[in-house]
């Protein structure tokens, strides 16, 4: 916040709600695309191929963040039901809404995986081992649960955010294969990644089906209306995420042909994720100019890229041209975050964030 935000809250806090119970009242599962957002903003960081101690402080400054505001959310998320489950069912039931209780499992990875790479050094590794263990299983357990559960409710629909259910478990190998690197050689290790792998193909096949289903939407012209315009972003969650898992899944398991293929998949998911790119770049920007307000959906500019630049640097070992694309993408992703942060800070300060849409 700025001094004259923080001069202005205790006067003008939660100026737009009649009453300050409201927050809870329509507090819908997006918010913890936020916690994603942030969480990958620390997480790409650790990963680029950069040494700055400085990078390295902003990282776990960030990584911090994401933590504390995960505890906090899931607080109030429980308050919520507990204080409000008639709204809270009606919100699992809605077509869109509904969808991102995906975000839900892929916070508690993004903040799991952080906790190994940067929280480690306040934490310990055995601590930060034993947190990011839990995350993860809870996480893969919430994310199963999603793609057997939402997407068979709405299949019907034609809608970018429908992928929100599916990457989880993509996500979940992604955290996995980090934490393999801390598990010793032998049978655990090799189930363990094979555990992963199965992760991988089920979010990457169901995945697939939707993403056709978007392009061919897109082809015909058939776009989001104008306030879900940034959802069109989440499909290059799936394309970063899973190159990202491809190639680090690889390296943990010391094959060679197995690294041969996460090379040439992240080849075409990336060519692939460059048309998306485009495209969903070329949208936002007619959406802008078309009167595109500030929501919670502008989380989805957030944690797509950071999954971009997380593969960007997988495949940057073998090509390391690739490593200044990571950087760049990079710079992309922190002034997106700051810009949608700030945001949800405005809007959380008015109270008008939490009013239904």
């Amino acid at each position: 916040m700025t001094a004259a935000v923080l001069a202005d809250a205790p006067l003008g806090l939660f100026r737009d709600l009649d009453r300050p119970g409201r927050v809870l009242e329509h507090l819908t599962p997006n918010w913890f695309a936020s916690i994603m957002g942030t969480g990958i903003v620390a997480n790409a960081a650790a990963t680029l191929p950069l040494h700055s101690p400085i990078l390295h402080s902003f990282a776990t400054v960030v990584w911090g963040v994401a933590a504390t505001a995960l505890v906090a959310l899931t607080i109030a998320f429980t308050a919520h039901w507990i204080l409000h489950v008639d709204n809270a069912r009606g919100y699992v039931a809605h077509p869109v809404i509904g969808l991102f209780y995906g975000a839900i499992p892929m916070a508690l990875l993004t903040v799991g995986s952080g906790t190994i790479l940067l929280g480690k050094d306040l934490l310990g590794i055995t601590a930060a081992l034993w947190i990011a263990g839990t995350l993860w299983t809870i996480g893969t357990l919430a994310g199963i649960a999603t793609v057997l559960w939402i997407p068979v409710r709405v299949w019907g629909h034609r809608l970018p955010a429908l992928l929100m259910p599916v990457v989880p478990p993509m996500v979940s190998a992604t955290g996995g294969a980090i934490l393999a690197q801390h598990i010793p050689s032998g049978t655990v290790r090799t189930e363990f990644l094979a555990l992963c792998y199965v992760l991988f193909a089920l979010s990457l096949i169901l995945g697939a089906r939707i993403m056709v289903t978007v392009c061919g939407e897109l082809v015909h012209r058939r776009t989001p209306p104008v306030q879900a315009i940034p959802t069109i972003w989440i499909t290059l969650g799936l394309v970063g995420q899973s190159v990202t898992a491809a190639n680090l899944l690889a390296a943990d398991a010391g094959s060679d042909w197995l690294h041969d293929i996460g090379i040439a998949y992240g080849i075409c998911a990336g060519v692939f994720g460059i048309v998306m790119f485009a495209v969903a770049t070329c949208l936002t920007v007619t959406a802008a100019r078309s009167g595109l307000r500030f929501s919670m959906t502008w989380w989805s500019f957030t944690f797509p890229v950071g999954t971009c630049v997380t593969g960007a640097t997988a495949l940057g070992v073998t090509f390391g041209a690739l490593n200044i694309v990571a950087i760049g993408l990079y710079a992309l992703l922190v002034a997106a975050w700051a810009i949608v942060a700030w945001g949800t800070v405005r809007g959380t300060v008015s109270g008008r964030i939490f009013l239904p849409a």
